[in-house]
């Protein structure tokens, strides 16, 4: 058995201006944290032996994280397009809140966001979903299923609100 995978797909490079500003405001603070752990990673370097340091191991692994992001931020940034208004507003589009009514019975709300900008806690999700992709479009009342382990779910659409 190999450990070859297939590639993801590519997430959709769509985000609103609070969440662009937010990414920018990460990275700048990234790049400052970066320099205070380059200063911790200087002093324990400082100190002698490496191979048993555990202050720079951890300072080494705490700086590859931080590049890591650094790195995934500076290209994602370039190729997002910021979305601030909706053409047809009585339809189901990026950043709508949407109220549903799920199998006739639980009453949800979601709000359809950028992969970059998705919080399940918040309500968000992203427009990747596969509930997203169905209810994109559609307008209130309107039906759509989707398949939730093996099961078929049917949503409702009661209300579309855009912020």
């Amino acid at each position: 058995m190999s450990r070859w995978r297939p590639p993801q797909a590519k997430s959709t490079a769509i985000i609103s201006p609070n969440g662009y500003a937010a990414l920018e405001k990460e990275l700048k603070d990234l790049w400052a944290k970066r320099r205070i752990v380059n200063d911790a990673l200087a002093a324990a370097a400082a100190e002698g032996d490496r191979s048993e340091n555990a202050e720079y191991i951890y300072r080494k692994k705490e700086q590859a994280g931080i590049d890591r992001r650094i790195r995934y931020l500076q290209k994602r940034l370039p190729n997002l397009t910021v979305v601030d208004r909706v053409g047809n507003p009585n339809k189901v589009f990026f950043g709508a809140s949407v109220r549903l009514l799920k199998n006739e019975s639980e009453e949800v709300s979601y709000r359809i966001m950028g992969p970059d900008e998705t919080n399940t806690k918040a309500g968000d999700i992203s427009i990747d979903s596969p509930l997203a992709k169905a209810l994109l479009k559609k307008e209130v009342d309107d039906e759509v299923s989707i398949t939730i382990d093996n099961e078929a779910v049917i949503y409702e659409i009661l209300a579309i609100r855009y912020v």
